[in-house]
Formats: C-alpha cells, sequence, structure tokens
C-alpha cells in the first residue's frame, strides 16, 4: 500500500473515530498531494518519493509556525501545530540519529574533496540527495558547517 492510500485509510478512520485533529492534519496532507497530482505534467499517481517530501515539507511548516508561536506567546496556536506535525510525522521514515547523520557528512566531505566552507553547496547538494526523507536539512546544514570550519 502507498503511503497516499494509507494517508486515504486513515482519514477514513478518523472520520470513523471523530478523531477532530488527526482529520484536519491528515485532509491537509491529502490536499497536497492532490495539487502535485493536479500540476501540468505530472502523472496521476503521485509517487512515495514525492509524498515523502510533501510529508516533510509539511512537518516542517507546522514545527516553523509552532516555534513562532512560542516566539509571541500564543502557546495554543503552538501546542495546536505541534499536535498536526506529531500526526503528519508518522508517515516519515524512521529519522537518522545527529551521529549516523555525521558519519555521512565525513565521507561525502572525503569524496567531495572539499576543504573549507566554499565548499558547502557541493557537499550539500550530495546529502541532501542521499538523505532525503531520512534527516532535515537544517541538521546536515549545521553538520556540514561543522565539519567544514
Amino acid at each position: 500500500m502507498s503511503i497516499a492510500q494509507q494517508i486515504n485509510e486513515d482519514i477514513k478512520s478518523a472520520m470513523k473515530a471523530k478523531e477532530r485533529e488527526k482529520l484536519e492534519s491528515l485532509r491537509a496532507v491529502k490536499a497536497a498531494i492532490l495539487l502535485a497530482a493536479s500540476e501540468k505534467g505530472a502523472s496521476i499517481e503521485v509517487s512515495d518519493e514525492t509524498v515523502l517530501k510533501i510529508v516533510q515539507k509539511l512537518v516542517k511548516q507546522r514545527k516553523d509556525s509552532a516555534t513562532l508561536y512560542r516566539e509571541q506567546n500564543r502557546a495554543d496556536l503552538a501546542e495546536n501545530e505541534e499536535s498536526q506535525a506529531a500526526v503528519i510525522e508518522a508517515y516519515l521514515p524512521q529519522q537518522m540519529s545527529e551521529g549516523d547523520v555525521r558519519t555521512h557528512v565525513k565521507e561525502a566531505v572525503a569524496q567531495t574533496g572539499a576543504s573549507g566552507p566554499g565548499d558547502m553547496g557541493k557537499v550539500m547538494g550530495m546529502l541532501m540527495k542521499k538523505l532525503a526523507g531520512l534527516t532535515d536539512g537544517k541538521t546536515i546544514s549545521k553538520l556540514v558547517k561543522e565539519e567544514l570550519t
């Protein structure tokens, strides 16, 4: 079963169980998937890889919003965003630990022959493709900066 099909099944389950917050979160994911499917040149079926990118983007948006709400002392809105992020995050594969990411960063630096901060783009490009869906870009960027300085 594809991720998109799993989301549809979970929407049905959430409707039956009257889980309002979960339903709201899953409908946002489904809407984003439908938008991706209706883009010009897109196939009717959205691949799992595309769905993972969409899910990762939505989780990042929710977490960024929650951070902003916390800074503005709006805990009620922040909690809503965090709960939605948790529901959506369940569709992502197991995230890599920082130690595992650091190992990949060291390998990428060695492979590209990067020697300083000016080579960060080469290393980041390689890692973002390799680790897509397994960790966020913020963590990769932080570790690459540490390694190159």
